[in-house]
């Protein structure tokens, strides 16, 4: 476990990767070159059905200073510059997409022991303020998430969540959509010399009252190889097998079977990451 609670974002996440980290039914490349400077360029292309989509990512960095700048294959420029040690423990965000004059935002992190805050601000003429703060250590900590947009004079997000972890087990209790939604949540390390470890999640609609259940567990074949499934309540069965084939390189097989509906062909996704 990390020392202090964490962000917000935090809470849940160990489950939620577990369930839903790297699985996907498209085919997706990414390869990975640094230049003797120190800059890393990243291209992504990822086949959709019929689509293609592409995007190039360059990222630099001086001293305290990231620059990212992506292009994607609708020219759009999305840049985030992050500065870090701003402080003991803060950290700034500024992110800006052209030509949208619109997405401008600034972000603040700060961690230490005890707290944990990531407050963010839209650059328009009416702004958009959220605010997400954490209370606690990193066995217990409690926490919320509130959106305020000052052009409407409401709320657009309210949440709140507390999480308890122990050395092989964190649980986290969430209630989402200004208490529309609750979302539980576990994650178990059954066996940590093989990363085997299950997680569950469970979601409560009380407009609905409709409930969502998946299951998931992980296992290491040896330390370049993992293998993952999950299962959920309608009988949607998803399994994965990543293998490390060189350092930080990985290749990914995952498949989707709907037990409901045997006769559908099952959905296979690949991905390939490439990095020196």
């Amino acid at each position: 476990m990390g020392k202090g609670p964490g962000l917000y974002s935090d809470i849940g996440k160990k489950a939620r990767d577990l369930l839903y980290k790297d699985y996907q039914s498209d085919h997706k490349f990414t390869l990975t070159t640094y230049s003797p400077t120190g800059v890393a360029v990243t291209a992504t292309g990822t086949k959709k059905g019929d689509f293609f989509l592409a995007d190039v990512n360059t990222q630099l960095k001086n001293r305290n200073v990231t620059t990212d700048i992506k292009v994607d294959g609708s020219s759009n420029l999305l840049t985030t510059i992050t500065v870090d040690d701003i402080g003991p423990g803060l950290k700034a965000i500024f992110n800006f997409k052209i030509p949208d004059q619109r997405s401008g935002k600034v972000e603040l992190q700060y961690l230490n022991d005890h707290f944990g805050l990531n407050s963010s601000l839209t650059l328009t003429a009416n702004p958009v303020l959220t605010f997400a703060g954490v209370l606690g250590t990193n066995s217990l900590a409690l926490g919320a998430d509130v959106s305020f947009d000052t052009k409407a004079g409401d709320f657009t997000k309210m949440n709140a969540g507390v999480s308890y972890s122990t050395a092989d087990l964190i649980s986290s209790l969430a209630l989402n959509d200004k208490g529309q939604t609750l979302v539980t949540s576990y994650y178990h390390v059954v066996k940590p010399l093989t990363n085997t470890a299950v997680g569950g999640e469970l979601t409560h609609r009380f407009s609905t009252g409709e409930n969502t259940i998946t299951f998931g567990t992980q296992h290491a074949l040896d330390p370049l190889t993992l293998v993952k499934a999950r299962v959920d309540k309608s009988g949607k069965v998803n399994a994965l097998i990543q293998h490390e084939w060189r350092p930080r390189s990985l290749f990914t097989v995952s498949a989707e079977v709907d037990t409901r509906s045997i006769e559908k062909t099952a959905k296979v996704g690949l991905a390939l990451a490439l990095k020196p």
